[in-house]
């Protein structure tokens, strides 16, 4: 499990942030204007707010609780009650690796000297929440501890698995780019009502 999805290039533009997770791991979700993506602690340092409730000042997240800022790396850049001090470097965020490619956001939360999944030419469609852990899921299409699944159906589908607890995924959704969008999502929610159906 080196590279896990967690979120659609689609839905996190530029300058927004939102909270998403990993199994136990609360993660803030940002992009630069840059359009750089970042995956951190959803943790701040300072007083334990929430930076996915923070905001996206250029390269930088800043906590929305006292303001305090930090760099793409991380680091406490800029306390505003202390606007002449440097801050210690050894106030800082968690980080984890993370990249868009295809479209999708991925992370991995350890180290790893792997590509993220080949989506084979297949375009975002979008995220579907699902009420099933990402392993039952799985099971569903025989894919064992499989992240990324290919689907066998009229859109030459993909699902990329967001682990979330052990009653809830998320299902970001891929298909062939000659399909229309709104059959796919038709296509996606009768799916995700037999999945939820077929474990009650």
């Amino acid at each position: 499990m080196d590279w896990i999805a967690v979120g659609l290039k689609q839905d996190v533009p530029p300058g927004v942030v939102i909270p998403s997770r990993i199994d136990d791991t609360e993660l803030a979700l940002w992009c630069s204007p840059s359009g750089i993506y970042h995956a951190w602690s959803d943790r701040c340092p300072h007083r334990g707010m929430r930076l996915s409730h923070g905001f996206v000042r250029g390269e930088t997240l800043a906590c929305i609780y006292h303001g305090w800022q930090y760099d793409a790396a991380g680091t406490c850049q800029y306390i505003p009650a202390h606007p002449n001090l440097t801050p210690p470097s050894t106030i800082c965020v968690p980080t984890y690796r993370c990249v868009e490619a295809g479209g999708v956001i991925w992370v991995a939360l350890n180290e790893t000297d792997q590509s993220p999944p080949d989506l084979g030419g297949r375009q975002p469609v979008r995220s579907v929440p699902v009420h099933l852990s990402a392993a039952n899921l799985a099971a569903q299409f025989g894919a064992g501890t499989a992240t990324t699944i290919a689907v066998v159906s009229d859109f030459d589908t993909l699902f990329a698995l967001q682990p979330c607890t052990d009653r809830l995924c998320v299902v970001h959704a891929l298909a062939a780019p000659e399909h229309d969008r709104k059959d796919v999502s038709r296509w996606l929610e009768m799916m995700r009502s037999t999945l939820e159906g077929a474990v009650q």
